[in-house]
């Protein structure tokens, strides 16, 4: 398996593909149009974010979207990752895995000393995060009127 930046048509598949990304990491709550998260994504790239793909023998597998974000009281930048999602045919292998241990060496040499990331409170990948070193650090609550 290779893990790297994506090639111009890597980059347009992972974007056709996001919004299954984004339903099942909201654990189906929200299903955005593909122009939901060109809005979401763009800005991001415009701003350095970027793509890790996972790829065999030129098979799109998943890809993890990676990027800096200011702390809201520190105004500290870290490094986030916006974005995990390994197409479900491929799951089960790992994948997620060593999409993360790429994505926080990628981070890591582009300078943050730390890496944040946000998930929805049931969603299996928790445990894998947790798993990876990561705590929780701030919680969101709702309340649905």
């Amino acid at each position: 398996m290779d893990i790297r930046k994506p090639n111009d048509s890597e980059l347009k598949m992972v974007i056709l593909l996001s919004p299954q990304a984004v339903f099942d990491g909201t654990l189906g709550e929200v299903k955005p149009t593909n122009e939901k998260i060109k809005k979401l994504v763009e800005p991001l790239l415009e701003k350095g974010s970027y793509y890790l793909i996972a790829t065999e023998e030129d098979e799109l597998m998943g890809w993890v979207l990676i990027g800096a974000s200011k702390d809201q009281f520190t105004d500290k930048m870290n490094g986030f990752i916006y974005e995990l999602f390994v197409i479900e045919e491929f799951r089960g292998n790992g994948i997620s895995k060593r999409l993360i241990r790429t994505a926080i060496d990628f981070l890591k040499q582009d300078g943050y000393s730390e890496v944040r990331l946000s998930a929805f409170a049931e969603n299996q990948a928790i445990k894998l995060y947790e798993k990876m070193g990561f705590n929780i650090r701030t919680v969101t609550m709702s309340l649905p009127l």
